[in-house]
């Protein structure tokens, strides 16, 4: 009897369900590079190099704990280049007499999962992925009969079934969120440690060279590297972050200062996403921290909304919306997005420091990403589907899972408000009270309409005013609304020209993407 336990890029934790299951003189691990997961979207090379070095070094470690590991590198001749392929080719090759997988993250994958049994003739199991706090099926529970799936009341449940940040039944510090304390502006003078970076060894130079010779052409800069790539070098990530940048996360952690392409944020999410990290070991590390002194509660408890809440929460939006979720599109947009975006060639400085910060790492923190980049993609009236491939293939933490909600959803407004009450949308004075971007920046933050005026003003108010039937009513709005009507008319046709005009002058779709 052998058991073929094929396991996935992001399933690279040695507690996966599939190895817990099975003994090690019965199974045989099957892992696999293949080609159409490293191009349906163009992967930032530092994305592939991260995922393919890690697995490699997973591999290496199976198979000093014991475990038969076939690893089929991307420029191994006889690889098929596709899931499908290379099930049927190592069920055939080891005389394989049962499949045992974990399910996948993504519909796309878990839909070729649930075909291997026909494909192979053979029995074929798909465990939950139970690397998660809540179970899919506990969240859909949750969310059954709810209007709206506010993350908040679910945050608060996971809380009290865990125990994290609890005094009993009470929330640790006597208050649930303490989001408000987390909303400082950049101070000058604040120094902002680096996260570790860790020098390549011979897997993963081995790996550099197979990306650079396969995938050059596509977005971002490979070199250089210093990705974690093992557990051990996780757990010191980890052990790095709630020692020198947890305590200023709280206060800092909706910040953006040029140049600090990192600030306090702990780059843990790739770690988390592809397995090397669990959810709950980083969130009782962080409570650890609160509790023994060396942190302060609202960064304590600012980081752990982010993964026992935030984290967790798209998890269960992204299975109960469906395989079409990608596709919503509540607000009709259809503009190209923007060439830039691939090539960083703008005058607006918060796109091209957040852009500059992707292309250098693979990586940018969240209020980049969804009140820089995806406000002005949403403003601007980009294509919620073209905003999805690009998140998808520039950052080293997205798969679909997550990914999707996030900008589908959190981003784009894009679902209607399956989660979010309302668009994330915002003018110039957000990105100013939160940034130094626009100090160095060609536009003038604070004008409307003019050469100089900088875009997101009228781009805002435009957004508004063309989206009023829709949103008019949202009674987070009502306020927004208000302050157009009190605009002259005069002032509003300067404004919505003044957009009309910036949009004329967009850039299109850049060639080759």
């Amino acid at each position: 009897m052998t058991i073929l336990i094929p396991i996935l890029g992001d399933q690279l934790s040695a507690s996966l369900a599939a190895l817990a299951g099975s003994r090690l003189g019965d199974a045989v691990v099957l892992m696999a590079e293949v080609a159409t997961e490293a191009t349906y979207v163009g992967h930032h090379q530092k994305k592939l190099a991260f995922i393919f070095s890690a697995m490699r070094h997973f591999a290496a470690e199976l198979r000093a704990a014991g475990w038969t590991v076939d690893y089929v590198s991307l420029d191994d001749p006889a690889n098929t280049h596709g899931f499908d392929g290379e099930i049927a080719r190592a069920a055939s090759r080891h005389a394989a007499t049962e499949i045992i997988t974990v399910e996948a993250g993504e519909w796309r994958v878990l839909a070729m999962q649930q075909g291997w049994g026909a494909l192979t003739g053979l029995p074929c199991t798909i465990l939950p992925d139970d690397r998660f706090i809540d179970r899919r099926a506990d969240f859909a529970d949750w969310a059954q009969g709810r209007k709206r799936f506010v993350m908040e009341d679910y945050y608060r449940l996971l809380r009290r079934r865990t125990g994290i940040l609890m005094d009993g039944t009470q929330p640790a510090g006597g208050v649930w969120n303490y989001d408000s304390e987390n909303r400082k502006a950049p101070k000058k003078g604040l120094a902002y440690p680096a996260p570790p970076q860790f020098a390549p060894d011979a897997i993963t130079e081995a790996v550099l060279a197979l990306v650079a010779a396969r995938f050059g052409g596509h977005f971002g800069d490979l070199l250089p590297f210093g990705h974690a790539v093992t557990r051990d070098q996780a757990l010191a990530c980890l052990a790095d972050f709630i020692a020198h940048r947890l305590a200023q996360f709280g206060d800092y952690q909706d910040a953006m200062v040029a140049g600090q392409d990192h600030m306090f944020h702990s780059q843990l999410s790739p770690l988390l996403n592809a397995g090397l990290l669990l959810p709950l070991e980083v969130c009782r590390a962080a409570e650890a921290a609160w509790r023994a002194g060396t942190v302060p509660i609202n960064a304590a408890e600012g980081f752990i909304r982010q993964i026992l809440g935030w984290r967790e929460y798209v998890r269960g939006i992204h299975w109960i919306a469906g395989p079409d979720y990608a596709a919503r599109n509540h607000l009709g947009a259809t503009r190209d997005l923007p060439g830039f975006y691939w090539t960083g060639d703008t005058d607006l400085r918060c796109l091209s420091q957040s852009i500059g910060a992707t292309r250098r790492h693979a990586h940018a923190h969240h209020i980049q990403r969804l009140m820089v980049l995806g406000n002005f993609a949403m403003l601007t009236g980009v294509d919620p589907h073209q905003v999805h491939i690009w998140f998808l293939a520039v950052y080293d933490d997205a798969y679909e899972w997550v990914e999707t909600p996030n900008v589908i959803g959190m981003s784009q407004f894009a679902d209607g408000g399956l989660m979010g009450s309302k668009p994330y949308a915002a003018g110039g004075a957000y990105i100013n009270r939160m940034s130094d971007y626009c100090s160095g920046c060609r536009y003038k933050v604070k004008q409307r309409t003019g050469p100089d005026a900088c875009p997101f003003n009228s781009l805002y108010w435009d957004f508004l005013a063309r989206h009023r039937d829709l949103l008019g009513r949202n009674h987070r709005l009502l306020r927004m609304y208000d302050g157009w009507d009190r605009f002259a008319p005069a002032e509003q046709d300067a404004i919505r020209t003044q957009a009309a005009g910036f949009l004329a002058r967009l850039p299109g779709r850049a060639a080759g993407y």
